[in-house]
């Protein structure tokens, strides 16, 4: 997710903190300060009203890391590999490099997250009714309900939810049908969305702007997000049985390590109008070169410097030409690359690229058409 902070990696996962975040930590710190506390804790001054909200919102943050840490430890163990985690506006996210492959390793990843934020909310309220005093034990308390809440909206039988997630999943094992789970659960999932903002609506016109505004807003970014993964799935049904060796331009256009910047750009970035070049010795794939690559090298550099010294070098994202078309577009989905090297024993057999997998669906496209005129006809 562009526009993010990383704070450090805990077992090779990257954590980050996306700039909404910073909003949101203002916001729930000042209405912390300016409105639960005050009732919970009265005849506080101003300065441990602000200091109890910023607690209270560092232990908010810390509690959706370990919700969203649960999903990623679990997928892990499961053989899944987690990229990043990133908190937003809107909570946090898990960016794994694939979909999951099978429904009980859906309902595993999916339920650990709320398992974590109910054992928190548990563990909480333990403590704040051992706490020394009433500041404490407001701060503890008011921890206790955010992990209540959070597992309870998680929960939740709406796509992209935890609680939508383990419902597809228990779909996926009655029906054994993965798309037809997810088209049903992204349905449930909008539903909620559109419930939300009605609800939002309902809330502003009641009094409480600021409230249903928020409320509205979640119920909007969960619609869009279940739209979304219904249009994902049935564009990933279309890649079904086709292999990547069927789309693959198995011709790519490489450079060696030992051509300059200025010849990769005049002769081939320029007259082609190709952002990214697999580098090669030989026919094996040493690295891949993009024009991100050539804009952060100073122009006047361009005539010294081999395409070997600014290219990234191995291991790459790579892919095999047997793999499915369906995981080779979900690790270009996740990972925000426009095209994979393929590779077999270590030699570059080809290239699949975001153009070649729109070009099939393309084809695809009017292939069904064609097929509904002559069902018409018939």
């Amino acid at each position: 997710m562009g526009g993010s902070l990383v704070l450090g990696e805990i077992r090779g996962i990257r954590i980050q903190v996306h700039y909404t975040w910073l909003i949101v930590f203002f916001l729930i710190t000042w209405s912390l300060a300016a409105g639960v506390f005050p009732r919970l804790v009265p005849g506080l001054n101003t300065g441990a009203y602000l200091g109890l909200g910023a607690a209270g919102t560092v232990l908010l943050f810390g509690s959706v890391l370990l919700h969203e840490l649960s999903h990623s430890l679990v997928a892990q163990r499961l053989g899944y590999r987690v990229r990043s985690i990133t908190l937003f506006i809107f909570g946090g996210i898990a960016a794994m490099e694939a979909e999951v492959r099978r429904a009980r390793d859906e309902v595993a990843v999916a339920a650990a997250g709320p398992v974590m934020s109910l054992g928190l909310a548990a563990l909480f309220f333990v403590l704040g009714l051992a706490a020394p005093d009433p500041a404490a034990a407001a701060l503890l308390g008011y921890s206790a309900y955010a992990n209540l809440a959070l597992a309870a909206f998680n929960l939740l039988p709406g796509f992209p939810l935890d609680g939508g997630r383990i419902f597809r999943g228990i779909l996926w094992l009655a029906w054994h049908d993965f798309y037809r789970a997810t088209d049903v659960a992204s349905l449930v999932g909008q539903g909620i969305g559109w419930l939300l903002v009605a609800g939002g609506f309902f809330l502003a016109l009641s009094g409480d702007i600021l409230g249903g505004i928020w409320l509205a807003f979640i119920g909007w970014f969960l619609n869009n997000a279940a739209e979304a993964a219904r249009t994902q799935a049935n564009a990933t049904r279309v890649f079904k049985g086709i292999r990547v060796r069927d789309v693959m331009d198995a011709y790519p256009r490489a450079v060696p390590p030992s051509m300059t910047v200025r010849q990769l750009v005049r002769d081939h970035i320029l007259r082609e109008g190709i952002r990214a070049f697999p580098v090669v010795e030989g026919d094996r794939l040493v690295g891949i070169v993009t024009v991100t690559d050539v804009r952060n090298l100073p122009e006047d550099e361009w005539e010294e410097r081999a395409v070997g010294t600014v290219m990234t070098r191995m291991p790459l994202r790579t892919v095999g030409p047997e793999a499915d078309l369906a995981a080779a577009v979900e690790v270009m989905a996740a990972t925000g690359l426009n095209q994979l090297p393929v590779v077999a024993d270590g030699r570059l057999v080809g290239v699949v690229s975001r153009a070649s997998v729109f070009r099939l669906l393309q084809v695809r496209r009017e292939l069904g058409a064609y097929r509904d005129e002559e069902a018409d006809r018939g």
